[in-house]
């Protein structure tokens, strides 16, 4: 089953970016990036050493809801451009030796028994099968260590 790996939507970076509130109605903080495992989530790669990045909560849920979490996330602190959805892995996972990967339903609740730390190479072929189950509507790539939002998965439609 083809898939589509997607980052946040170029909307919620561009609210951070211009200052405005995160998910727990705080303005994001600014930081510079070490260079070490500061994945932006808008474009999908990681923040370079030196460059300016905002650390916020993020809800990636359309509506609040009991399970719809919050949790820290990284974005470039300047405009940058939205990862293009594909259907592979995007590269910046590729130094993850391990990511969480959860399901949930149309009703953005989580489906128990699909969350699963996995090692980065069998994820693909993991959320491809996963999502032939019609209850599955997409899937969270999240930090295996911290749980933090990473990107989402779902069918190619």
């Amino acid at each position: 089953m083809p898939l589509q790996f997607e980052a946040i939507p170029t909307t919620d970076a561009r609210n951070a970016q211009n200052g405005n509130p995160d998910a727990n109605g705080q303005i994001p903080e600014r930081a510079i990036s070490d260079g070490n495992g500061n994945p932006c989530r808008h474009c999908l790669t990681e923040i370079p050493q030196g460059a300016e990045m905002l650390i916020l909560g993020y809800r990636p849920f359309p509506d609040l809801q009991p399970y719809a979490e919050v949790g820290p996330i990284f974005l470039c602190a300047n405009a940058c451009e939205r990862y293009a959805s594909s259907e592979t892995l995007p590269e910046m996972f590729a130094n993850n030796t391990e990511l969480l990967v959860r399901g949930y339903n149309a009703q953005d609740r989580i489906i128990y028994g699909t969350g699963k730390v996995m090692k980065v190479a069998q994820i693909e072929k993991a959320a491809a099968t996963g999502l032939m189950d019609p209850e599955v509507s997409y899937y969270h790539l999240r930090s295996a260590s911290n749980n933090c939002f990473q990107a989402k998965i779902r069918r190619c439609e």
